[in-house]
């Protein structure tokens, strides 16, 4: 019956030991890599547009190449 209320005692104490709120970790851009992670953050825009671009070139490519053919 004793190891039984320590037993209960030691769950109680993990529990609350739980339960103390710890601080939340730094977001990435607060930590020691944060310029890195800013760097990458700008640089997504760039490849969405340099995407956008190629894209854009590509269509172009193809109407002159349906043009030069005499085809459509």
């Amino acid at each position: 019956m004793r190891w039984l209320l320590i037993f209960i005692v030691i769950l109680a104490v993990l529990w609350f030991i739980r339960g103390i709120d710890e601080k939340p970790p730094p977001t990435a851009e607060e930590s020691f890599i944060g310029e890195p992670v800013k760097v990458l953050r700008k640089m997504e825009g760039y490849e969405d547009q340099y995407l956008d671009a190629t894209r854009e070139r590509q269509k172009q490519m193809e109407e002159q190449i349906e043009k030069d053919t005499g085809g459509g």
